[in-house]
């Protein structure tokens, strides 16, 4: 017998074995040796219906990117907000659309989430225009929304204290995070977050913040340089004073701290207190508590020029026992992409890429499980259900998918994908393609003025300010555009400092 036909042999009786043992444990679920949460939390973490995850259903409702999608707590209500400055409420499962309003927001809706424990009546937004809103739904069917702080610059994300209707965190490109608690109506502004890689410790764009579900006083924040803060919300101050909230702990690999031209995009923490951080232009990497640089990185990072490719001796012991997992593939370059775990246990790493696929990763070794077109150009957002196993997915075109696990066949990877950067800004996404079986969207995607981190052209997309001025304002391109996708990409001006949302 050759190898091949030895292969294949082998791989038929792993597959008769696998399909034997679950028809075994629905049979255990059945006779009752199995709980059935057991049974539940076993059968989402399955492979197999992450490798048999396909479209089930595309919503079509709005006239712009989509940048933001949430399920509530029950599952049954899926909520999206976009350029067309509209968030929507769907009955997903059904394909409609259950509510649809105006935001008041002035510029593109970057995030909406509903507020735990209210009936789904409360819902909390941030938009390109800065401002923080709360929209309360009555009963009589209106929509009453109000303003509860702004932003200098644009607002991106929002991180609600879990089990909470009434405590949630901003973060901007203003460097500021403020305290929300709609009890009182008003905002507290925490502190800024500054650079440490500027001389004047500049405020530092924040593109991310998330809360530990183990720890809720515990959160991080990060933006447009190498570092993921985690503050305690103990130690901050609430009296208005102007002393400087300073970070409990960073995490950054080794081999980037000092790698002032990078920044990060997207933070998840995992019910195991893990901290999920995405890279702009590199990877995306799993840190542990332990496995913090403290609360001054500064003592780790290089302390002159001759030491410029090297970190100190006590990081590098840190590390070398048990480095950070880290999960390759995707491409994070144009616009500000979240990160999600998903499953019942957090056993999958899941991320939308700059080529329109979206990937997922076994957690726990970074194995590249899944490569699905979701997209024709950039997917943002993907958002797990919170009970089923099944996936909601975004990006710049105007629609949001629905992934269950209904493939008949499972999935198989690619057989390459590769990056290749070329002259004049462009770049080539080689795709070999995803791993469905049309033949069809595969092939190579073009984008316009990408900037990689290993590529030779100086321009930095993270760089707050690339003149030699203090001045911010040049800074800064924002467009007015209703539906414009330029408010979603890296923009090409004069500075290539600006990251558009995701």
């Amino acid at each position: 017998m050759d190898r091949a036909a030895k292969k294949a042999k082998t791989s038929g009786l792993v597959k008769k074995k696998a399909s034997s043992s679950r028809i075994t444990e629905l049979w255990k679920r059945e006779i009752g040796e199995v709980p059935p949460r057991k049974f539940s939390l076993k059968l989402g973490a399955s492979e197999d219906l992450v490798l048999r995850l396909g479209i089930c259903r595309k919503l079509k409702e709005h006239k712009g990117c989509v940048n933001t999608v949430s399920f509530n707590d029950n599952g049954d209500t899926l909520m999206s907000g976009s350029d067309d400055r509209r968030v929507v409420l769907w009955d997903w499962d059904l394909g409609r659309v259950k509510l649809s309003f105006h935001s008041k927001h002035t510029d593109n809706v970057f995030q909406a989430k509903f507020m735990p424990c209210s009936d789904d009546r409360s819902i909390i937004t941030c938009a390109g225009d800065g401002q923080v809103r709360h929209a309360r739904l009555l009963e009589n069917g209106t929509t009453e929304i109000v303003m509860l702080a702004k932003h200098e610059g644009r607002a991106h994300r929002l991180a609600v204290e879990p089990g909470s209707p009434h405590k949630f965190y901003s973060s901007g490109e203003d460097g500021v995070v403020q305290h929300f608690d709609l009890r009182s109506g008003t905002a507290t502004e925490l502190f800024t977050c500054k650079s440490y890689n500027s001389p004047q410790y500049r405020a530092i764009r924040l593109y991310a913040i998330a809360i530990d579900p183990r720890n809720p006083n515990l959160f991080a924040v990060a933006g447009t340089d190498e570092y993921a803060r985690v503050y305690d919300i103990r130690k901050c101050k609430w009296d208005g004073s102007d002393d400087y909230c300073q970070p409990t702990d960073h995490f950054c690999p080794p081999h980037l701290i000092g790698e002032h031209q990078l920044g990060i995009t997207g933070l998840a923490f995992s019910d195991e207190s893990e901290l999920l951080v995405s890279y702009c232009s590199e990877e995306i990497y799993l840190f542990r508590r332990d496995m913090g640089l403290g609360p001054d990185p500064l003592s780790a990072a290089p302390s002159s020029s001759d030491t410029a490719l090297s970190v100190s001796e006590s990081v590098v012991e840190a590390n070398v026992k048990d480095e950070s997992q880290v999960y390759k593939g995707h491409t994070n370059c144009e616009t500000v992409k979240g990160v999600s775990l998903f499953g019942p246990k957090d056993e999958y790493v899941v991320s939308g890429s700059d080529c329109g696929r979206i990937f997922i990763w076994r957690k726990k070794d970074g194995e590249l499980l899944r490569v699905m077109e979701a997209d024709k150009r950039i997917v943002n957002c993907i958002v797990p259900h919170p009970h089923d196993p099944m996936l909601a997915s975004s990006g710049i075109e105007n629609d949001i998918k629905i992934w269950t696990p209904n493939a008949t066949n499972r999935a198989t990877l690619p057989v390459k994908v590769k990056k290749v950067p070329i002259h004049d800004g462009f770049a080539i996404f080689f795709s070999d393609d995803d791993d469905d079986s049309n033949d069809a969207d595969d092939g190579i995607v073009i984008f316009d003025h990408l900037d990689y981190a290993d590529s030779d052209d100086d321009s930095d997309i993270f760089y707050d300010d690339d003149d030699d001025d203090d001045d911010d304002d040049d800074d800064d391109d924002d467009d007015d555009d209703d539906n414009d996708d330029s408010d979603d990409e890296i923009e090409n001006d004069t500075d290539n400092d600006d990251l558009g949302n995701g």
